[in-house]
């Protein structure tokens, strides 16, 4: 009998994963008789719809697909998608004349039994899963009686990967036929707001795409639908077949003002973490590759190919060599050597000259390469802040040397000693897979398929792309003690840039007010701690927005998320240990109803008037197929020191306290906007501050009544070779050349050797260099719309007792003791300011009793401070005059 295939749709997300559906009809033609458009074989789809929702990267997914039968005798339809390898199915559900026969997800050996019990009552099953290169394809097929009607509905979940700084859903639409009612369509909610959201086709015009899709965003929800009329499916004017054929791709980023999120809902909370704006941590990167016989023709040439790609990709900070094994094993170059543009350029010449040879030493390439790396770090050939990495790439199994697959992982988990990852590229289906996958997850890393086709090499350049940005190491993800449970995994060997850490767990306490989040690594020129807070009552508030989305997503999400973690674990596990494992990961599974490795979906159809059983699988991959940071409690319970202090805030008023006297001076200094004025300068420890001056909105001209304010500090210390520019927008640290990019919604603390610095989220900034200087930079904010004012910046100087004694500057000045007397104290020509003469270094002024306000504690309403005011720019205070601190530059 003939057979035409009649796909629906084929939905797809995450990096190229995708998701079909679609019917096939395998009864005969039907000959020429005439037959409604979109009828073939007797069977019409007047209806296919993919429904995703997407709630914080958490995607709920339904297929639906509709068909009659519009012949005069019975026919078989089947129904195949294709979800991505990731995703969990949730539930399935064959209606057929309004009867609805549902799935039921239950544990793989009871499924088993009621499937053996089916057939072995001579009915048949259907129902299957098979893998595929990105996609698991799920199909069951049912008899449709004349004139009947039948809906299959398949709901799956996933949680959507970071994937080169973007999330995407591949929709990948081949209906090969005219469909009435053709529809995708698209719900994004993403609490931090949707900063970028974009779909495109492959396989019709824009004009046509134009007006058939729709797409929008706005705050935090975005849309995207994509509905094709019959005359836009046709693949000519007088088709019956559709042109809908190729790929259909969403792609989204959320914005990330802050680096931090975290969302709680019912008890259950997820924490995502991607810091934009760092440095890239120097690597130190061994290819180990396998060029035995195996390798002949197409998979070395592609493997070259990639290899000659990714050398030009390298930075030249980082540090690399060149591994090949076969029987024995060669090396490039006897040590790591760094990627200069000579070395690379040898390198290349190298692996041009790489020809296939020989067996598999799998053991002995790769504990040549560890040993490598363990010696460079060992003999300080690598920078001391650089991140060490092995990828091997191989086709086959271990057959000479070591090649019993436990030893190997023994060894090289020995060597390792859970100090760097290994990724492992398995190529082609030659080759034990689980073996692979299991030793790079044991050492911290992953295990890729890279698949025998045209696009080989582009597979390869593709993974090394992911891992070539660490921007952390050792990261950390703490939590307050004694407030969570059922935490899924918070440490990471890296963290690379484009990508995404999101941790999930339970509260044990739902009615705390305040939930607090740290996430500790080493970057690139220090060590950094992010801190995000939640006020519980402000979350409660924001999620009322949210009631057309699953409430339960996030509960939903941890359990998928620890389900996946809890199967990873369990492929290295062995004895009691791989019990736990099983048993938890498979309560889970039942509970929330997910076909899982543990687990099948168990339907009972309608098959020629008897009840039939068939059973979904989820297959397998087989072998064909530092130092902590310092803690944000510092922060919030800041309490000004008791040494002196001296800050300028406002206006710019300059405060300079004098404890002996237990009283302070204040001065005013007016310039024009975008003057730059020296605040401290320490040429002994090589600290030095500037500030550049800013004026209100539209900037009034008369200097009477103007209003100036600091609007950008630069602080430095070129002993260090560190430089900080802070304004109301963003704080830019360089370490050298390597520079780092902050915002005031960030709360983080950066570590180095003598230099700490912590933002403490829209308040303030606190810079200590080593034990005995610390500056506070407060942040003001002000009404966005607001006519006249605009944000600006206090500073000040809590600690100075470390700084020598040659600091200048028009704070640096005040550092060193001087004394002051006032007398003759009478009213001035305001009644509630007293004037006063004021006898200082040597000059006698007439000041004025005031105020002024210290933000530190309180950046809202600040701290009323009584003060002795100079006049005329500090004239007779300040060393020389005030027009001897402005500097041409920031630095």
């Amino acid at each position: 009998m003939a057979s035409a295939w009649w796909p629906c749709l084929i939905l797809a997300l995450l990096s190229g994963l995708a998701a079909s559906g679609f019917l096939r009809s395998p009864s005969r033609p039907l000959g020429k008789r005439s037959l409604p458009e979109g009828v073939v074989n007797g069977i019409e789809v007047y209806s296919t719809k993919i429904s995703c929702k997407v709630t914080s990267r958490f995607a709920h997914n339904v297929v639906t697909t509709r068909a009659v039968n519009r012949a005069d005798t019975a026919k078989e339809v089947s129904f195949d998608v294709e979800l991505p390898k990731t995703a969990f199915i949730t539930n399935f559900t064959l209606t057929i004349d309004g009867v609805t026969y549902p799935g039921n997800v239950k544990e793989k050996e009871v499924a088993k039994k009621q499937y053996e019990k089916a057939v072995s009552q001579g009915k048949t099953a259907g129902l299957v899963k098979a893998s595929g290169r990105k996609l698991e394809k799920f199909t069951v097929s049912v008899n449709v009686a004349a004139g009947s009607k039948v809906t299959f509905e398949l709901t799956y979940e996933e949680l959507l990967k970071r994937h080169k700084g973007k999330y995407e859903l591949y929709l990948k639409v081949q209906p090969k036929q005219l469909v009435k009612h053709f529809e995708i369509e698209a719900d994004i909610y993403e609490p931090q707001g949707i900063s970028t959201l974009d779909a495109e086709a492959s396989f019709i015009t824009n004009d046509l795409l134009g007006s058939a899709l729709s797409k929008s965003f706005s705050g935090k929800k975005g849309r995207v639908s994509f509905k094709p009329s019959m005359d836009q499916q046709r693949s000519c004017p007088t088709c019956t077949d559709s042109l809908l054929h190729g790929d259909f791709i969403i792609t989204y980023d959320v914005n990330r003002e802050s680096p931090a999120n975290v969302q709680i809902v019912n008890g259950y909370f997820v924490h995502f973490f991607a810091p934009q704006g760092l440095p890239v941590v120097p690597k130190s990167v061994v290819f180990v590759i396998d060029v035995s016989g195996s390798m002949h023709g197409r998979k070395m040439e592609q493997t070259k190919d990639a290899l000659l790609k990714i050398l030009d990709d390298m930075k030249e900070e980082d540090y690399l060599n060149i591994i090949l094994f076969s029987g024995d094993v060669t090396i490039w170059r006897d040590n790591l050597v760094q990627a200069t543009p000579e070395n690379i350029q040898e390198a290349r010449t190298f692996v041009k000259n790489i020809h296939d040879q020989g067996m598999t030493n799998i053991n002995d390439g790769l504990m040549r390469a560890i040993n490598m790396l363990n010696k460079a770090r060992e003999e300080h050939r690598v920078p001391e802040r650089s991140t060490s990495i092995v990828i091997m790439l191989t086709d086959g199994d271990a057959n000479v040397g070591e090649s019993r697959p436990e030893k190997i992982q023994e060894n090289v988990r020995n060597a390792i000693g859970g100090k760097f990852p290994l990724y492992n590229l398995g190529f082609g289906n030659n080759l034990n897979y689980n073996f692979l996958e299991s030793m790079a997850l044991e050492n911290q890393g992953l295990a890729r398929r890279i698949y025998e086709d045209s696009d080989a090499n582009l597979q390869l350049q593709g993974f090394y792309e992911e891992v070539a940005n660490p921007l952390l190491t050792g990261v950390e993800v703490e939590y307050p003690e004694n407030a969570i449970q059922d935490l899924t995994q918070n440490a990471y060997q890296h963290f690379y840039d484009g990508s995404e850490i999101v941790v999930a767990g339970r509260l044990l306490d739902e009615d705390m007010n305040n939930f607090k989040a740290d996430v500790k690594g080493h970057g690139a020129t220090n060590d950094l701690t992010f801190t995000e807070e939640v006020d519980m009552k402000e979350m409660e508030k924001a999620l009322k927005e949210q009631d057309y989305i699953f409430g339960n997503y996030i509960e939903r999400l941890w359990a998928y998320l620890t389900i996946e973690q809890l199967l990873e674990k369990r492929k290295n596990a062995h004895g009691e240990e791989k019990e736990n494992l099983t048993a938890q990961a498979l309560d889970l599974s039942l509970k929330y109803h997910f076909v899982t490795p543990l687990t099948s979906m168990v339907v009972t159809k309608p098959e020629d008037n008897e009840d039939q059983t068939a059973i979904a699988d989820k297959p397998g991959e087989g072998p064909v197929d530092t130092e902590a940071a310092r803690s944000m409690a510092y922060l919030t319970s800041y309490q000004p020191p008791q040494t002196p202090y001296y800050y300028v805030d406002g206006d710019p008023h300059f405060i300079i306290q004098v404890p002996q006297k237990d009283d302070a001076i204040c001065f005013n200094i007016d310039e024009d906007p975008g003057t730059v004025l020296r605040l401290i300068l320490d040429p002994v420890t090589g600290l030095t501050v500037n500030g550049q001056i800013i004026g209100e909105k539209g900037g009034s001209s008369d200097s009477k009544t103007r209003k100036t304010y600091f609007g950008k500090l630069g602080i430095a210390n070129a002993h260090m070779d560190f430089r900080m520019e802070v304004t109301p927008d963003k704080i830019i640290l360089w370490n050298g050349a390597a520079q780092s990019t902050f915002g005031w919604l960030d709360t983080v603390t950066v570590t180095q050797d003598g230099l700490s610095v912590t933002i403490n989220r829209k308040k303030n900034m606190v810079v200590s260099f080593g034990d005995g200087v610390t500056f506070v930079v407060v942040l003001h904010q002000v009404w966005k719309k607001h006519p006249v004012h605009q944000d600006f910046l206090g500073f000040y100087v809590v600690d100075s007792h470390r700084m020598s004694a040659q600091t200048h500057g028009l704070l640096g000045q005040f550092f060193h003791p001087f004394d002051f007397e006032v007398s003759d104290i009478h009213p001035g020509s305001d009644p509630t300011k007293p004037d006063a003469t004021m006898v200082v270094k040597n000059h006698r002024l007439t000041v004025t009793r005031g105020s002024q306000k210290d933000y530190r504690k309180d950046v809202s309403i600040g701290t009323k401070v009584a003060c002795w005011f100079v006049h005329d720019n500090g004239e007779g205070l300040i060393d020389g005059v005030h027009s001897d601190y402005i500097v041409p530059e920031l630095f």
